[in-house]
């Protein structure tokens, strides 16, 4: 069932609310990274779900512009650099490319705009002079521009706070010495030697982080837009910055309809750090598992919850890929001409189950849950069904992980595996157990399994 409203959880207000499909592009801005590492699967996590969001958004029938902005500038980056030896530059670029790879190998590609901040400076220095000329930013010498929170009285009120604890995660902290207001965030910071600067009426130097981020959605999307999504670490102070220097920047409220926040990524009970030997880059799990694993792991937890990564939930992934794989392959083989009408009702409930889900907070677990069920309710019985049917099963079933990015589609038998099945076939018909248990082994060995149906063998390749 398909619906031109959904409900989002906003964390503005802290509740559901509808969000009715409009007939102009739905704009959604989402947190890109600071490049100064490579991308890991905390990343993945937000920048899948965003996907599916959109993906989702498309299929509902809305039009979406998905804008991501790239911080190529910032502290982190400069120190890496020189750690490195580096450019500044030349080393967010790099990561720059390799996120954007890393995005494509995991099959995110909804973006519709990706806006580096080293290529907006002038929208930057714009909004920064704004807020001076407003009265709602200061200057310390010899450090930058700050903003003034005490001059914006509804800073806060996306998290509910406006100090951070030591214990917190959460989104990193402008420190300053000679600030006003221990929440003050810097918006322009001067230039210091060594470092990427750019000029500006103010004084010479590089955007603070949180004003990319405004400076670019106003470019693109003005001063008002409905969706803003991230990580859970940047609603407090990233996201609650954003809010103050736009609504004080333009004068106008909201900033964004509706906030929708990505729960964290821990690593078997622990945030990533490569101190600790958890930091698990996109590189490095694709060496050991598929992309479709790695977005199967996503989706199977609320975006909203909490995710720890361990083996086990990657191993968890692969099978249950693999049931939906061989469930897929049984359609195939059926050959019966007849058509049952229950298989076509039962379709359609699983469908209603599966849309209800996603219209309800893109709730992708009990999506997912939809799909699993209507396997678990015909796999006993898939052989006695006909041809027609499990052309119409396996077309829903694809079509729907489709719809989430999740794309199965049963590999060509290579002509020696194919060769040893029949062989071993005619093994098992003649009662030839040996032998037969001999063309196993070495189908197994090339990578294959074959299974023993009602109407044949059912040859998969292993994952």
């Amino acid at each position: 069932m398909k619906s031109e409203t959904l409900t989002l959880y906003n964390t503005l207000s802290g509740k559901k609310e509808l969000f009715e499909i409009p007939r102009r592009p739905v704009k959604l801005f989402v947190c890109g990274p600071t490049v100064y590492d490579k991308s890991h699967i905390g990343h993945a996590r937000t920048y899948i779900f965003f996907d599916v969001f959109v993906r989702y958004l498309k299929h509902i029938g809305a039009s979406v512009y998905y804008l991501q902005n790239i911080t190529d500038i910032d502290d982190k980056i400069i120190r890496r650099a020189d750690e490195m030896r580096m450019d500044a530059r030349a080393l967010a670029l790099m990561f720059t490319k390799q996120h954007i790879a890393d995005m494509k190998r995991i099959g995110v590609k909804s973006v519709t705009r990706y806006a580096p901040a080293t290529h907006e400076i002038k929208t930057i220095v714009k909004q920064v002079q704004t807020l001076i000329e407003k009265g709602y930013a200061y200057q310390i010498e010899g450090d930058g521009w700050y903003f003034d929170v005490s001059k914006f009285a509804e800073y806060g009120k996306l998290s509910h706070r406006t100090a951070v604890s030591a214990e917190d995660s959460v989104s990193r902290i402008d420190e300053g010495v000679n600030k006003k207001n221990r929440a003050d965030f810097c918006i322009w910071k001067f230039k210091r030697e060594g470092e990427p600067s750019w000029r500006a009426p103010f004084g010479e130097g590089r955007p603070g982080w949180h004003i990319e981020d405004t400076s670019i959605s106003e470019k693109y999307f003005g001063p008002q837009y409905g969706l803003h999504g991230g990580g859970l670490d940047l609603k407090f102070p990233h996201h609650e910055a954003e809010i103050a220097q736009q609504e004080a920047a333009s004068g106008k409220k909201p900033f964004v309809k509706i906030w929708m926040h990505v729960g964290m990524l821990t690593v078997k009970g622990e945030k990533m750090a490569k101190s600790v030997g958890n930091f698990i880059t996109i590189e490095d799990f694709l060496k050991k598992h598929s992309a479709q694993t790695l977005r199967w792991i996503v989706l199977t937890h609320h975006y909203r919850s909490p995710l720890d990564y361990t083996d086990t939930l990657a191993k968890e992934a692969v099978s249950a890929l693999q049931t939906i794989e061989e469930f897929i392959a049984k359609t195939s083989l059926l050959k019966r001409a007849d058509t049952m009408t229950a298989i076509t009702e039962r379709i359609h409930e699983a469908s209603d189950t599966f849309h209800a889900a996603l219209q309800d907070d893109v709730n992708t677990p009990e999506a997912l849950a939809a799909i699993f069920s209507l396997i678990n309710d015909l796999n006993t019985k898939i052989f006695t069904l006909g041809k027609t049917d499990g052309r119409e099963i396996a077309r829903w079933i694809k079509g729907s992980l489709g719809i989430l990015g999740i794309f199965i589609t049963l590999p060509r038998l290579p002509f020696r595996v194919k060769r040893l099945a029949k062989q071993r076939e005619l093994f098992r018909i003649h009662k030839q157990f040996i032998q037969a248990d001999e063309m196993r082994t070495q189908m197994d060995a090339l990578g294959y399994t074959v299974e023993d149906t009602p109407l044949g063998p059912l040859v998969l390749r292993k994952m």
